[in-house]
């Protein structure tokens, strides 16, 4: 089974660098962000982006908030960021 969209679990030039490779192999993203973050360019270069509860770094390590934005997304996998 092809990888066709992934949830990027990261954020900042981790989250970029992710978006610019998976765009090079043709894989759909989806950024995942709290508010605070809404306007970072990670955001902006994904296909889709899905906000999350909370602020900062706590919202980014809620699991349970990642996985059900990878399932509302459709992705076939969460790349954590490193």
């Amino acid at each position: 089974m092809a990888i066709r969209r992934i949830l990027v679990a990261n954020r900042g030039e981790i989250a970029i660098r992710i978006i610019r490779a998976a765009n090079e192999l043709d894989i759909a993203t989806t950024a995942i962000y709290a508010p605070d973050d809404a306007r970072s360019l990670h955001v902006a270069r994904a296909d889709a982006a899905n906000a999350l509860a909370g602020r900062g770094v706590a919202a980014y390590l809620d699991i349970a908030a990642v996985v059900a934005a990878a399932r509302a997304n459709k992705c076939d996998a969460v790349h954590p960021g490193y």
